[in-house]
């Protein structure tokens, strides 16, 4: 691997001699091997800073789901059976093959979704430890959970026994943390999968299946299929598939949802946000500077749960606004293989013709660019100017909808009644923050707010806490114990107490 020097003098990996272990593949993972697709079409991998066809995958038939599916099935009570002991160890294993694989995930990563390095540089490290945060729950499920009767004379053991075979379908945006995600307390309840990532990033996956299986996780128990949106449709209606597990768009997730229940069959949801920072009257500007770009634009405003609406006192708006768009406007915007890079392009076609909409509405609605505004001219790739829209009301769409591009909206309000209101205002309830020098007005404020997930001047996940989001950010929790649960079925045996 080589590199090129920038005109700033930072580096700029060669793509020519990137050493990626998968580039044009023709085959799934399935019952332990890497087998070849039944079908004969191919979806193409495209590098979003460059637009090169630089990768190819199969788009999988259905008799190859259900060969995943098979496959997966077959494995269930050999795995089931394990001791979560044991299978916890295969994990804190397959933890460590990942981190090893950390280099060319990140560098694959890159070029599907032009996340910067700075970004994909820490998923595997990231994916490593929630497989170990996992494990460690391991005692939770080998600890005998009795229950006296409440009126005396019976006790009820609760048994936790593996959903079964799940799917799990993930986005483009993190692609390896939002499979691991789901993939890890699978595991360790004793479930196995197929796995069907986005298919922009069909790729950078395949090295979490191979740190699994270098693990020695048995063969059956992770598989993966690649394709389209109809494959995922496939595997989700799959009769033997016993819940489904799916982070993406709002719309999706609907058709998903309607599919699950009319077969009964349990879902995990994570969807769209348009979460808000609300900045009380007492912010340190300089501290809200410092994590803007992280908490409201964090890879390229490709991020689900992300304060992409700015709520600021009116008697601060002025500073606050220019303060802000002097951040985004000095943050670089580049190549993801160059290490200056915070924002890289838009992911995909649609999704930069997407912004570009979304920017052109915001302008014809009113709201003023103080930085960006348009596209970005780099001579190729999708790439989107960061955009900071001052002087947004509450009705715009810029302000409602979610976007999914590196676009800001900065709202003013008058008192922190009104913030939380305008906070409230919104189908979605995923995350959120509050920005104020005082940490316990910040909660009780941060309480107001009508979401799953919100952070006192910063945000982050917490491999051990719930998240999930309300309304139309989703169904159910992914993380903490209570993501563990949505992989296990409960049975209660009554007994007599002699």
């Amino acid at each position: 691997m080589s590199a090129a020097t920038s005109d700033a003098g930072a580096a700029v990996l060669d793509r020519g001699s990137l050493d990626l272990p998968y580039t044009r593949e023709d085959d799934h993972f399935i019952d332990g091997a890497w087998r070849p697709s039944t079908g004969s079409v191919r979806n193409v991998v495209v590098d979003p800073a460059t637009e090169e066809e630089w990768g190819a995958v199969p788009n999988a038939t259905a008799e190859d789901v259900d060969r995943a599916v098979a496959a997966a099935r077959r494995a269930l009570p050999g795995w089931a059976a394990l001791a979560p002991s044991e299978r916890a160890a295969l994990m804190l294993r397959a933890a460590d093959e990942l981190e090893r694989r950390a280099q060319p995930l990140a560098w694959t990563n890159s070029r599907e979704n032009g996340s910067p390095l700075a970004e994909t540089a820490g998923a595997a490290a990231n994916a490593a430890g929630i497989l170990r945060y996992f494990a460690s729950l391991a005692d939770h499920l080998e600890t005998p959970d009795v229950r006296p009767f409440p009126n005396g004379g019976g006790e009820t053991v609760v048994s936790w026994d593996p959903v079964g075979v799940c799917a799990l379908i993930a986005p483009w945006n993190f692609p390896i943390n939002l499979v691991v995600i789901k993939l890890a307390p699978a595991l360790l309840a004793g479930c196995t999968v197929v796995v069907k990532p986005a298919s922009p990033t069909p790729l950078s996956i395949r090295l979490v299946v191979d740190a699994v299986a270098a693990a020695g996780v048995p063969a059956g128990v992770v598989n993966l299929v690649t394709g389209s949106g109809a494959v995922g449709d496939t595997l989700v209606r799959h009769p033997q598939v016993a819940k489904v597990a799916f982070t993406g768009s709002t719309p999706v997730g609907r058709r998903i949802a309607a599919a699950c229940g009319e077969l009964l069959r349990p879902v995990t949801l994570e969807l769209g946000g348009k979460s808000a920072g609300i900045v009380l009257p007492d912010v340190d500007v300089d501290e809200l500077s410092r994590v803007l770009i992280r908490s409201c634009l964090r890879n390229t405003g490709q991020t689900c749960y992300i304060s992409t609406r700015l709520l600021v006192p009116a008697q601060r708006y002025d500073e606050v606004l220019d303060a802000v768009t002097a951040t985004v406007a000095a943050a670089p915007l580049g190549d993801p293989l160059d290490e200056r890079t915070v924002f890289g392009p838009v992911a995909t076609r649609a999704q930069y013709d997407t912004v570009l909409e979304y920017l052109a509405a915001g302008h014809a609605e009113g709201a003023r660019a103080t930085t960006g505004g348009s596209a970005a001219d780099l001579g190729r790739g999708y790439y989107v100017r960061p955009t900071v829209f001052a002087d947004v009301t509450p009705g715009m769409r810029v302000a409602r909808e979610e976007i999914f591009g590196p676009v800001l909206s900065v709202l003013r309000y008058d008192d922190v009644d009104q913030a939380v209101d305008i906070a409230n205002d919104t189908a979605f309830g995923l995350g959120g923050i509050v920005f104020s020098g005082d940490d316990e007005r910040a909660y009780q404020v941060a309480r107001r707010v009508s979401t799953g997930s919100i952070g006192l001047n910063f945000f982050a996940s917490n491999h051990s806490a719930p998240f999930g989001g309300r309304g139309d950010s989703g169904l159910g929790v992914e993380y903490g114990l209570e993501g563990l649960h949505a992989y296990l079925s409960p049975q209660s045996v009554h007994r007599r107490v002699r």
